[in-house]
């Protein structure tokens, strides 16, 4: 529902914000489904997790996937959608909330992952 919001707010598509948020949101929901995020580093980006904590395989498999989209030449950022620091506030107030996944997030959370998404 990050996307939905930003899109509401910028007119960009769907995939151009999911794109945008999703980096920084699966950073914050890491921590809450860390065991997927290792499986999914290690099935999918074929990280190595000899020698590794959970979390530096987990964030490994999140740096190859950046890699990867930038590759690609996907939106990286809602600034490249329009948004700026002054519209936050408002793009988390029009985030629809749904129970599920792995942390259900509040509105300061919210926030901050669209900070971390600039």
């Amino acid at each position: 529902m990050l996307g939905q919001a930003v899109g509401a707010h910028t007119d960009a598509t769907h995939g151009m914000t999911l794109s945008a948020v999703s980096l920084p949101y699966y950073r914050y929901i890491m921590p809450y489904g860390l065991s997927k995020f290792v499986r999914f580093a290690e099935n999918v980006w074929d990280v190595d997790a000899a020698g590794k904590t959970d979390e530096q395989v987990a964030e490994e498999g999140l740096a190859a996937m950046e890699n990867w989209m930038n590759e690609l030449g996907l939106v990286m950022n809602i600034t490249e959608l329009g948004a700026d620091e002054g519209m936050l506030e408002g793009l988390a107030d029009s985030t629809l909330i749904l129970d599920g996944g792995y942390k259900v997030p509040e509105h300061d959370d919210i926030v901050t992952i669209f900070r971390n998404s600039l």
